[in-house]
């Protein structure tokens, strides 16, 4: 009879240190998945218990020995618990017996099956465990601290460096690596993705990746007769126009349609009466190398929309707008005034007939390719780089996976090309 009570003690002890094997299985899965940044929504929305997942999950290491120190301490009592009640059941062959039960029952019940639920329920898991992981690791730190030191030594000895604290991907690498993913699992939509991708890619750009060149810039020259400078201001897509004088990198002032309109009004609508360098805005010059993030809080600083770009020499390169950054993060942005150049003809055997002034972010962006942007700004300006020379009409390369023909040249400008993807 004390016999039989015995076992059943032991037993029952068993079963309450599975449970506890479960606790901690379940425990470290969710705290290890649970995401800082949701829980730093839910703590600023009063959940108190996100500020515990919190702070500890801050320290990984000591957690994670805490909560293995407590799995083994659990799995190991209760399988020595076990052979001694399967000892006692069947002689020397209750070694055999008790490893194989206990093994089933601490993989299926102790591991995969509180696992499974944690990953399944990270959040409401994590919340559900944390006081209680809190007493856990405050309790066992003395020997998680014991055991953190040995095994940072150990790994020195073996030349691995485990004491530095910086992270091997950046925020911002981490954040785009979770869109990419979210939109291969089709949480994320291919706009959505391009938008977010397009914030990130601010701190990462620079003017000149986006500016438009100088050579597609609609400049009046301010000498112009009054009665000439209010018909191409007119006939012109943009509200903002430089105007130079003596030769065109000399630029003397902006004019903004609505203030030339306004002075007309002003004058009794005689172009004669209206003096265009008085109403003409100061041009305002930035650097080619500004970072798009640093060039649109500039913008919203000084509440501008357009700025003039200079080199390192201060020659004129071309031009930026809000406008122009805007649509680095939306997509083309178009109004009714907008002359629609897209510069892209998908043909029916796939290929595509691109203008060689085509952005490649634009062309990476359009059609999902990921055709390298650090060393060009243009298609035409890829191909020239790769090629080493400026191609004639009718060559043709093959890199990155897409066949590029020469089918446009004028003078020393690829004008047209046809770009194939090649399939392996």
């Amino acid at each position: 009879m004390i016999l039989s009570f015995g076992l059943g003690m032991m037993v029952f002890a068993i079963f309450v240190l599975i449970v506890f094997s479960a606790f901690f299985s379940g425990s470290e899965t969710a705290l290890t998945a649970a995401s800082r940044a949701r829980m730093h929504h839910l703590d600023e929305e009063k959940v108190k218990r996100a500020k515990i997942v919190l702070s500890l999950t801050e320290d990984r290491e000591r957690l994670l020995g805490a909560l293995l120190l407590g799995n083994n301490l659990v799995n190991i009592l209760a399988s020595a618990l076990a052979t001694s009640v399967f000892l006692a059941l069947f002689g020397d062959a209750g070694v055999v017996y008790a490893t194989l039960v206990m093994t089933a029952i601490v993989l299926i019940f102790a591991e995969v099956l509180p696992k499974t639920y944690a990953i399944t329920n990270t959040d409401r898991f994590a919340l559900a465990v944390a006081p209680v992981v809190r007493v856990v690791t405050a309790l066992f730190a003395p020997v998680t601290g014991a055991v953190q030191f040995i095994v940072r030594q150990t790994l020195r000895i073996m030349g691995v460096d485990v004491s530095g604290t910086d992270h091997v991907l950046s925020p911002h690498e981490e954040i785009r690596g979770a869109i990419n993913l979210h939109h291969r699992e089709g949480g994320v939509v291919k706009g959505d993705r391009d938008m977010l991708g397009g914030i990130l890619d601010l701190r990462d750009l620079e003017v000149s990746d986006i500016m438009v060149h100088r050579k597609n810039m609609t400049m009046i020259d301010a000498s112009t007769p009054n009665t000439e400078i209010i018909s191409h201001v007119l006939a012109s897509p943009h509200t903002r126009i430089p105007l130079w004088r003596d030769e065109p990198e000399n630029i003397v002032g902006v004019l903004h349609a609505k203030d030339l309109l306004r002075a007309l009004a002003g004058a009794g609508w005689d172009p004669e009466a209206v003096q265009i360098l008085d109403i003409a805005a100061e041009p305002w010059f930035v650097p080619d190398s500004t970072a798009l993030q640093d060039q649109l809080n500039a913008f919203l600083r000084r509440k501008a929309h357009f700025a003039l770009v200079v080199d390192e020499y201060g020659a004129l390169m071309g031009l930026i707008t809000l406008e122009d950054i805007l649509e680095e993060i939306v997509g083309e942005i178009s109004d009714e005034h907008d002359i629609e150049v897209t510069g892209l003809r998908i043909q029916a055997d796939g290929s595509i007939l691109a203008s060689g002034s085509v952005p490649i972010r634009d062309i990476n962006r359009a059609l999902d390719w990921h055709l390298p942007d650090e060393e060009a700004t243009t298609i035409a300006g890829l191909v020239i780089h790769e090629a080493q020379t400026i191609p004639e009409v009718g060559q043709a390369f093959t890199f990155y996976g897409f066949r590029f023909e020469v089918l446009r040249r004028q003078r020393n400008q690829i004008t047209q090309l046809r770009v194939t993807p090649v399939t392996v």
